[in-house]
C-alpha cells in the first residue's frame, strides 16, 4: 500500500510538472505570436515619412546621418473618425523639411504638409490628401511588463515591427525633450523608427516612438522611449486651444 501511494504521489507530481511545462510553453508561444496579430490590427494606420531637408536632394535612407532622417508616423483622429488626413510623427523628423513624402501600407505615396509643430514635446502633425485608417487609441496607462510592439521605418527600409515589453513608465528629466513623459521599452528601436507607433497587443496606440537611449552610438541598446498617449493628447489639446483646426 505504501508503495502504491508513493507511486501515485510521484505520478501526480510528474503530471503536475508536465502541466506546468506545457503552460509555460503556451505562455511563451502566446508572447511570441502576439506580434502577428498586432501587425494585422495596426499596420494599415502606419506610414513611412520621408522628409527632404534643405541641401539634400535625397530624403531618408542614404542621406548623411543627422541630416535628412527617415521616419514614420500614423493616422490620427481627434474625433474618433475611422479615416483621417492627419498624421502624427516626431517633430525632429520633419521640422527642417522643405518637402515631406509619405508612403502608406499599400505603397501609395503622397505629399504631406506640416500642420502643427510642438518642439517641446517633439510632436508634429502632418496633413495629406491621402486619407488613411485612424489608429485606435488605448487611453488606459499600460502596465510594466505588458507586451508591446513598435512599428516604424527602421533604417529607412520600410515599415517593420519589433516587439518587447514595457520596461518602465513616466520617465522624465532624461534630457531629450523639454517636456517628457516617456514609456520605456525594450522593443528594438533603430534610426527611422521615430514617429512610429508603440502599440499594445491589440494594435492600439500607447505611445509615439521617439528616442534611443545610448551614450556611445545611435544604435538600439534595449532602452528606448516612446512619448505617452497622455502627453500626445496634451499636445493636441494645446494646439487646438492655440487655434489649430483638426
Amino acid at each position: 500500500m505504501a508503495f502504491t501511494l508513493g507511486l501515485t504521489k510521484n505520478l501526480a507530481q510528474a503530471i503536475l510538472a508536465g502541466l506546468c511545462i506545457c503552460l509555460c510553453l503556451l505562455s511563451v508561444n502566446a508572447a511570441a505570436d502576439h506580434g502577428k496579430e498586432t501587425w494585422i490590427a495596426a499596420n494599415e494606420s502606419i506610414v513611412v515619412v520621408n522628409p527632404t531637408w534643405p541641401g539634400y536632394a535625397k530624403p531618408g535612407f542614404g542621406a548623411p546621418p543627422g541630416t535628412a532622417p527617415a521616419g514614420a508616423g500614423f493616422y490620427y483622429s481627434v474625433d474618433n473618425e475611422k479615416t483621417s488626413p492627419y498624421i502624427i510623427t516626431a517633430a525632429h523628423v520633419v521640422k527642417k523639411a522643405k518637402s515631406i513624402e509619405i508612403t502608406n501600407f499599400s505603397g501609395e505615396k503622397a505629399q504631406a504638409f506640416l500642420h502643427a509643430l510642438d518642439e517641446q514635446r517633439d510632436i508634429a502633425v502632418l496633413r495629406t490628401n491621402l486619407y488613411g485608417r485612424s489608429i485606435e487609441i488605448n487611453v488606459q496607462k499600460p502596465e510594466i511588463g505588458s507586451h508591446v510592439c513598435a512599428i516604424g521605418n527602421s533604417f529607412g527600409l520600410g515599415t517593420s515591427i519589433t516587439c518587447g515589453i514595457v520596461s518602465a513608465l513616466n520617465r522624465s528629466n532624461i534630457g531629450i525633450n523639454m517636456i517628457e513623459d516617456f514609456i520605456q521599452t525594450d522593443a528594438a528601436v533603430n534610426p527611422g523608427m521615430s514617429g512610429g507607433a508603440l502599440v499594445d497587443p491589440n494594435g492600439r496606440l500607447i505611445g509615439v516612438v521617439d528616442a534611443i537611449f545610448t551614450k556611445t552610438a545611435d544604435i538600439d541598446a534595449g532602452v528606448n522611449f516612446a512619448i505617452s498617449v497622455s502627453l500626445l493628447r496634451a499636445s493636441i489639446d494645446a494646439q487646438m486651444k492655440a487655434g489649430v483646426k483638426f
